[in-house]
C-alpha cells in the first residue's frame, strides 16, 4: 500500500458536465450540465498514489463501483512518486474538475497539493492517508481546506493490533517492529496506540529493533532476518502491513524462531496467513468500501446533501484472529 499497503493513493476527478437543457454553475464555479432527470453530472478527479499496489488499486476499484451515482471519474496514477503526484494534481487543476479525491504519496508534500487545490476552489477529499506532518497533526485534526479525510482510524487499528499481541504473547517481552516506508503517516500512527493497548491488557514490550520493510514482502523478510540476527530472542514482531507480516513470517520460519507475528490490513495474504497460523492476527481494512465512502462523501458535499469542512470520516476495522476469521472478507 503506497508501496504495498498501505500501504495507500489519491482519487481525483475532473470535470464539467453538460446537459441538454443548458448549463448550471458547478461546485467550483465551472459548468456542470444537467443529465437525464434534471440531475447534474459531476466529474471527479482521482490522484491515486499507485495503481500497481494492491491497497490503493482496491480503493480505486471501490471509487469506480460508485460511479453508478452518476459521476465521471478521471483517474491518474502517481506510481508511488511524490513528484509525479504533484504533476498529476496540476494536470487535474488545469481540467477544473468539480472535485478531487487524493491518496497522498507523501503526507508532507500533500499539504502543498491541498493548498493548491483550495486556491483553485476545487473541493478535495483526502483518502486513506492524512495530509500534513503526522508528527505535528493528529489524524482527526483534518488539514484545513479539505472537505474531509476519509480513512481508517489508524491509531485505533494500531491499538487493536496491540490487543492481539497481548493475547498471543501474554505479559509482554522483546518486540521488533517492521515499519512502512519513510514519509508515510501510517508509520507513526500504526504504532502510537499499540504499546498502550497492550499494556492495558497486562503486556509490556521492550522495543529491541525497528527496520523499514517499505510495505513489501521481500524487504520485510530481509528486515526480519536482520533483526533476528541481532536479537535472536525476539518474542514478537509487529509488521505495519500484512504483506510485511507475511514476509517476516518467512524469515521467522527459516530461522527456526518461535517469535509471534501480528500484522495489520486484512488482505487476502494476511487472512490466509492467520488461517494457516503463520501470523497470529491482523486488523481488517476494507479498501473497496473506503473508495465508495470517499466518493459518496465528496458527492454529498458537491450536491449540498451534506456539506462538510475538514471532517474526519471513517469505518469499523475489527481485530481478526483464527477465532473470528469470518468477520473479515478480504477486499485486496
Amino acid at each position: 500500500m503506497k508501496k504495498a499497503f498501505l500501504v495507500a493513493a489519491a482519487l481525483i476527478a475532473g470535470a464539467t458536465a453538460c446537459g441538454s437543457t443548458g448549463a448550471d454553475t458547478g461546485a467550483n464555479g465551472g459548468t456542470a450540465t444537467s443529465a437525464a432527470g434534471g440531475k447534474k453530472e459531476y466529474t471527479v478527479g482521482v490522484s491515486n498514489l499507485g495503481l500497481s499496489f494492491p491497497f490503493p488499486a482496491a480503493i480505486g476499484k471501490g471509487i469506480k463501483e460508485a460511479q453508478r451515482l452518476g459521476v465521471k471519474i478521471v483517474e491518474l496514477d502517481a506510481q508511488g512518486k511524490a513528484d509525479k503526484q504533484s504533476n498529476d494534481v496540476q494536470d487535474l487543476i488545469a481540467q477544473q474538475p468539480d472535485g478531487v479525491l487524493i491518496l497522498p504519496v507523501d503526507s508532507g508534500v500533500a499539504q502543498g497539493l491541498a493548498d493548491r487545490l483550495k486556491a483553485s476552489q476545487i473541493p478535495t477529499v483526502a483518502v486513506a492517508s492524512q495530509v500534513g506532518d503526522p508528527k505535528k497533526r493528529r489524524l482527526k485534526d483534518v488539514y484545513p481546506g479539505l472537505v474531509a479525510l476519509v480513512t481508517q482510524d489508524e491509531y485505533a487499528a494500531g491499538g487493536k493490533a496491540g490487543e492481539i499481541a497481548a493475547n498471543v504473547v501474554p505479559g509482554g517481552g522483546k518486540l521488533a517492529i517492521v515499519e512502512g516506508a519513510a514519509g508515510f503517516a501510517e508509520v507513526v500512527q500504526r504504532f502510537a496506540e499499540f504499546p498502550k493497548s497492550a499494556q492495558a491488557k497486562g503486556a509490556t514490550y521492550e522495543v529491541v529493533a525497528r527496520q523499514p520493510g517499505d510495505w513489501v514482502q521481500d524487504k520485510a523478510q530481509s528486515a526480519c532476518q536482520n533483526m533476528l540476527s541481532s536479537n535472536p530472542d525476539t518474542q514478537l514482531f509487529y509488521a505495519e502491513s500484512d504483506d510485511m507480516a507475511v514476509g517476516c513470517a518467512k524469515a521467522v520460519s527459516a530461522a527456526g524462531s518461535k517469535a509471534k507475528i501480528v500484522g495489520i490490513g486484512g488482505s487476502r495474504l494476511g487472512i490466509d496467513a492467520v488461517k494457516s497460523g503463520a501470523i497470529s492476527g491482523t486488523v481488517c481494512y476494507k479498501p473497496e468500501d473506503l473508495g465508495k465512502l470517499a466518493l459518496t462523501t465528496l458527492l454529498q458535499h458537491l450536491t449540498g446533501e451534506k456539506k462538510q469542512d475538514a471532517a474526519f470520516v471513517t469505518y469499523d476495522t475489527p481485530a481478526i484472529t483464527k477465532d473470528n476469521l469470518t468477520d473479515c472478507t478480504p477486499q485486496w
